[in-house]
């Protein structure tokens, strides 16, 4: 019931469109029951007049009936064509809310899951849906008017043979109860597989570069090979579950056109039944047969939908880790003085990351983080703008606690350049663009020329409209880095984070970015983790980070006159060189 009431919050948005849609399933439900009524009239009152008197009235029960199937027409053409438009408007909004509930969720659930299984929800899961949301009131409001209407006027007809029916037709909707409980778990599984699936193609496709360097192919095909068989095997168990599903169900309606048969010769014989009566009873057989068969089919359906809906709703009602507090306020003003204080942090896997670190970094300063792989250096640049939470102590910006201003308006003071950049498919003024969606083409032109890409970006056949490429495929990895480089300089934030930004990089490459960055970096608190440690001599402080915590701190010329770890690394990159 939590499940139907979630459901049926997405019509509240439709309710003109359902309630009409409800409407014309009356109207076409209440015209359908009526013609063998208007049959059995004209047999026994009209068509025993004589010659004249039937052709003259045959007229006006020709446009009666004409009218009657024109509106019935129309009411069809609604429930088709509006009915489905309904439930794509349905999916629509839960595509829209599943995708925005994405946007909002931590790192923490994209560490834990694949972004092919998202996928799967996003599209396939919400299709099986918005065919549920359309077919699902209006199968079961047909079909339940049909059955009670045609079952009333079968009554009418002959009471004892609607009661032998009835107990067939009792028989058959317990059946039909318990094969679907049977049925749900091979539902869920066949999402749970295709999702599989999915994700299969979507980890080969997004790695093919690698998966070709290494002429892998067969090795990916053979992955994909095992989830599309489990898909397979998961669809056949499915189509065996159906197969004796509805063959059951063909036989029970077959038995109920014995039972009228011999139940009806029996009372003909007996002189209780009429046989033109018999005849009109037949033609409500098939009106009460026909929806029960509109359920038995419309229950793949139902399982289809609800359990794409129960996955749904298992991923909006996952709470975010990491949210804004009640009561946080809008981060203004900043000026960048940063403060750690007894910082901890651990994974949901209790692996300690950080153990009570404690580190200033004056507003306007630059700091270098430098040490072994694994020390903690990017988790500690990820907890100042709240990719992750702290697990004990606290971070201050200016003296105001992380965790006490919105997410917005923190992230909005960050800039961050990474190692990995990634660009959006579009237009290079596109992504230059995404650290400013107000920018003008003058400001996007002086964060390219403050980047030091404006002048190739010119070269260009088709400048800054240039389509760069899914993850930028067609731009070598310095400019992607000066592009991402454009982007932060666009955003302006008062923090810079660099993480590992030129460490991918040839030497050529490396120099113009290097000199886009300490440009970047001019008059705002940076933070910058680096292995070449010829890119941060001249940072205002150097601090070593290793598993067991800060280590060493100073400028170049204090940690190299110290002998300690830094020394230690620096002769390693650059024995005999100086």
């Amino acid at each position: 019931m939590n499940i139907l009431k979630k459901f049926i919050k997405y019509y509240k948005p439709h309710k003109f469109l359902f309630y009409t849609d409800m409407l014309c399933a009356l109207i076409v439900s209440m015209i359908d029951l009526a013609f063998p009524q208007i049959l059995s009239y004209l047999t026994k009152n009209l068509f025993t007049q004589d010659k004249a008197t039937i052709l003259h009235a045959l007229a006006f029960v020709g446009i009666a009936l004409l009218g009657m199937y024109v509106i019935k027409y129309f009411c069809q053409y609604f429930i088709i064509s509006w009915g489905h438009i309904m439930g794509a408007r349905m999916e629509t909004d839960m595509r829209y809310d599943l995708f925005n509930h994405f946007q909002r969720l931590s790192f923490s659930y994209y560490d834990k899951n694949n972004t092919g299984e998202m996928m799967s929800k996003l599209v396939a899961d919400l299709f099986d849906i918005s065919e549920l949301a359309h077919h699902g009131p209006e199968n079961l409001f047909i079909s339940a008017l049909k059955i009670v209407g045609s079952f009333i006027i079968l009554m009418m007809i002959n009471v004892k043979m609607t009661a032998i029916l009835l107990f067939v037709t009792i028989i058959m909707v317990l059946f039909t109860v318990y094969k679907n409980i049977k049925m749900a778990p091979t539902f869920t599984d066949i999402r749970v597989k295709i999702a599989a699936v999915n994700s299969s193609v979507q980890d080969s496709l997004s790695g093919i570069r690698v998966v070709k360097s290494f002429a892998n192919e067969d090795v990916e095909s053979e992955k994909f090979s095992l989830s599309n068989q489990d898909f397979l095997l998961s669809k056949i168990k499915v189509y065996k579950t159906m197969g004796n599903f509805h063959a059951w169900n063909s036989f029970f309606e077959g038995l109920l056109y014995v039972v009228v048969i011999i139940s009806g010769g029996v009372f003909i014989a007996e002189g209780s039944l009429k046989i033109t009566d018999l005849a009109i009873y037949v033609l409500y057989i098939n009106i009460f047969i026909n929806p029960i068969d509109v359920l038995i089919n419309f229950t793949e359906q139902f399982q289809k939908g609800y359990a794409g809906f129960k996955r749904f709703v298992e991923v909006v009602e996952t709470q975010p880790d990491i949210v804004d507090k009640a009561g946080a306020e809008p981060l203004t003003d900043v000026v960048g003085q940063i403060e750690y204080r007894n910082v901890s942090f651990h994974y949901n896997d209790d692996s300690s990351v950080l153990d009570n670190v404690s580190l200033t970094i004056r507003a306007g300063k630059t700091i270098a983080l430098v040490g072994p792989s694994g020390g903690g250096k990017t988790t500690l640049c990820s907890l100042l703008p709240r990719f992750y939470d702290v697990t004990a102590g606290s971070i201050t910006i200016d003296g105001k606690n992380i965790q006490d201003v919105t997410l917005e308006s923190l992230r909005n003071t960050i800039g961050i350049v990474q190692q990995d950049v990634y660009l959006f498919d579009g237009s290079i003024k596109r992504n230059i663009a995404y650290g400013k969606a107000d920018a003008t083409d003058a400001e996007i032109i002086e964060a390219a020329q403050n980047a030091n890409i404006h002048e190739f970006i010119m070269s260009l056949e088709e400048g800054y409209e240039t389509y760069v490429g899914e993850r930028g495929v067609r731009l070598s990895g310095g400019q992607k880095q000066r592009l991402s480089i454009a982007r932060v300089f666009l955003k302006n934030p008062p923090i810079l984070i660099l993480d590992e930004a030129t460490s991918s990089l040839d030497n050529e490459s490396e120099q113009y970015i290097q000199k886009s960055l300490e440009k970047l970096s001019k008059n705002r608190t940076t933070i910058v983790i680096a292995h070449r440690l010829s890119t941060i001599k001249n940072s205002d402080e150097i601090v070593v980070v290793t598993d067991i915590g800060i280590q060493e701190r100073g400028n170049h010329k204090q940690l190299i006159e110290k002998g300690g770890i830094y020394a230690h690394y620096y002769d390693m990159q650059f024995e005999g060189l100086e």
